[in-house]
C-alpha cells in the first residue's frame, strides 16, 4: 500500500488483505495506531495497493480514500467490524500489537514477549483500516498487444469503464 508522506514523499508497505467489508467494495487491512502510515493517513486520507496475479498475469492497481477506524470511531457499524477484525486474528498477530512501539528505537527482547492481549476486545492501538476504491486499472500482461482498462467510480458510486493502451 503507498500513502504520501507529511514531506511529500511516497511510502510504500506490504499489508495482508483481510477481505472486503461486509456488503461493500471497501478493501479490509488492519494497522497498528502507533505506525507512521497513521500519521500520513490522516494528512493526505489517500491510498493505492498494487497486486500482480502470476498465474492469470494481471495487475491490480486500486487506489481510494482511506478510513481509518479505531475505537473512538463515530460509526457504531464500523466499530463492530473493528471489532469483529480483531477476534478474527491469530492470537500471535493480536500480540504484535502488544509489542513496543514501532519504529521506536529496538527495545530488550523480553518487550516482545508480553501476555496474550483478550481475544475479544481490542487495543487501543488496534485499527481497521478500509479502502474506499475509486479508480481500478487493469494490466493484462498477456497477449499482444497487452490489455489495459481503467475503471472509475463517480459521486453517486457508480463504475465506468475503459479500454486504455498498456
Amino acid at each position: 500500500m503507498a500513502t504520501v508522506r507529511a514531506d511529500g514523499h511516497p511510502a510504500n508497505r506490504t499489508v495482508v488483505f483481510r477481505g472486503f467489508l461486509e456488503d461493500t467494495n471497501q478493501l479490509k487491512f488492519i494497522t497498528d495506531l502507533r505506525s507512521q502510515k497513521v500519521e500520513e493517513i490522516n494528512i493526505y486520507p489517500w491510498g493505492e495497493i498494487c497486486w500482480y496475479f502470476p498465474k492469470t498475469r494481471e495487475q491490480f492497481r486500486i487506489a481510494g480514500k482511506l478510513v481509518l477506524v479505531g475505537a473512538e470511531y463515530p460509526d457504531a457499524a464500523l466499530c463492530a467490524s473493528r471489532r469483529r477484525a480483531w477476534q478474527e486474528l491469530s492470537e500471535a498477530a493480536r500480540m504484535q500489537f502488544s509489542w513496543p512501539h514501532p519504529g521506536a528505537n529496538r527495545a530488550v527482547s523480553s518487550a516482545f514477549e508480553p501476555s496474550a492481549p483478550d481475544a475479544i476486545e481490542p487495543l487501543a492501538n488496534f485499527g481497521l483500516l478500509l479502502l474506499e476504491p475509486e479508480t481500478v486499472d487493469l494490466l493484462e500482461l498477456r497477449g499482444e498487444p497487452q490489455n489495459r482498462w481503467l475503471y472509475l467510480r463517480d459521486e453517486a458510486g457508480n463504475w465506468s469503464v475503459r479500454s486504455v493502451n498498456p
